[in-house]
C-alpha cells in the first residue's frame, strides 16, 4: 500500500493492519516521521505533483523489496499544512530476518527525505522559507550506492 494523503493517518491501525497481513514474515518494522519544533518551527506545508508522487514512490518500494528480499512494504505521506506533532509519514517492512526489515525501512526513509517529489516549506513566526536539500541526506543516502 502507498498512500499520499492530506489526511492524518491512525499510526495505530495502519501498523496493526499491516502486521496481521504478513503471514510468513520473521520481522517487521515500522517507522513514523513528526514535524518537529525546532527553532520555533509552528507548521511545515508540504506541497507535491500526484502525477509524479505515486510513480516515483512506487519505484523506491519496488527497489527496497528487490534490494533486501522484503516481502511487503507500505508507506503513507502526508501533504498539506502540518503542525508541530502531526506525522507526515510512515513506513512499514517486513521480512523472513529483522536485519532486512530493518534496511528496508532505513533505505526507504533515506529515498523518501531525499528523492520524493515533495516540497516543504517552515513557518516560523518571522516569516515562512522554502527548505533546501541537505547535505546530510544526501550523505545518508549515498551509502546506498
Amino acid at each position: 500500500m502507498i498512500c499520499v494523503q492530506s489526511a492524518p493517518f491512525d499510526l495505530g491501525d495502519i501498523a496493526n493492519r499491516f502486521a496481521v497481513a504478513q503471514a510468513g514474515a520473521g520481522a517487521i518494522v515500522t517507522f513514523s516521521g513528526v514535524v518537529r519544533g525546532d527553532g520555533g518551527l509552528l507548521a511545515l506545508e508540504i506541497e507535491h505533483y500526484p502525477a509524479m508522487t505515486l510513480p516515483a514512490i512506487t519505484d523506491m518500494v519496488d527497489g527496497a523489496r528487490a534490494r533486501f528480499g522484503l516481502l511487503d512494504a507500505w508507506v503513507i505521506h502526508r501533504y498539506g499544512r502540518l503542525t508541530v506533532g502531526e506525522m507526515i509519514m510512515m513506513v512499514a517492512t517486513s521480512a523472513p530476518h529483522r536485519k532486512d526489515a530493518f534496511a528496508g525501512a532505513e533505505y526507504l526513509m533515506d529515498y523518501l527525505k531525499s528523492r520524493a517529489p515533495f516540497w516543504k516549506k517552515e513557518h516560523h513566526r518571522d516569516g515562512a522559507a522554502w527548505v533546501a536539500a541537505k547535505d546530510s541526506d544526501e550523505a545518508l543516502l549515498a551509502r546506498w550506492g
